[in-house]
């Protein structure tokens, strides 16, 4: 996990790494406690971490596996956030983002447990947006299509699975193309930022227009 606090005009940043499993709740609530002990209530909290086991439909009574996408993707999400909203509604400000995906929206064959794991994220999104609407925080989740990152480098990739499985996935998306990390930087700064604050429960789709279709 990786916190930021805004440094004071002028000043350079404070950036603390805490390396730590999100599974892991007792290590996690220490990490928080110590961020907010030595920065105080940070401004903004990105709940990012998330795993993937491909699960098909005859997999899902494999219940250790099935288990770990539910408890990185839902349990750790949830409990990053609650880490650390008291002290940020405590100090009425702040941003909180989850990382949700289109799979939470519309099916992914042969991903059960993620899209699960990602339909939870948009229902926690949604009732802390409406729990913590008055206080002084937001809580909203970005919503990535395929994105380009170590999970997915193989899809990018020009053989023969990536060409066929890219060929299939772009067929649903009108932007005609995979995402890059950098289009997902407009969408963070809109809801880590003050144009954002009437919004909160939502789920922004950074897509090429993967949900609209």
């Amino acid at each position: 996990m990786i916190a930021r606090r805004a440094p004071p005009a002028g000043l350079a940043g404070t950036v603390v790494h805490y390396p730590l499993d999100v599974t892991d709740l007792r290590a996690l609530a220490d990490a928080a406690r110590d961020f907010i002990r030595r920065f105080g209530a940070p401004e903004l909290v990105i709940a990012n971490a998330g795993v993937n086991t491909g699960t098909h439909g005859d997999d899902l009574d494999d219940v250790e596996k099935l288990r770990r996408v539910l408890d990185v993707n839902v349990t750790g999400m949830a409990a990053t956030l609650a880490a650390f909203a008291p002290a940020m509604r405590e100090a009425r400000r702040g941003t909180l983002v989850g990382v949700a995906s289109v799979g939470g929206f519309r099916g992914l064959a042969g991903n059960g447990a993620y899209c699960a794991s990602k339909s939870a994220v948009d229902g926690i999104t949604k009732a802390l947006g409406c729990e913590w609407g008055d206080s002084g925080i937001t809580v909203n989740a970005l919503g990535p299509t395929v994105f380009r990152s170590p999970l997915t480098q193989w899809m990018f990739e020009d053989s023969e699975r990536s060409r066929d499985v890219r060929k299939g996935f772009l067929a649903r998306v009108p932007k005609g193309r995979l995402g890059e990390p950098s289009d997902l930087a407009g969408p963070l700064l809109f809801l880590a930022s003050k144009a954002s604050d009437f919004y909160t429960g939502h789920v922004l789709y950074a897509d090429g227009g993967y949900t609209a279709g």
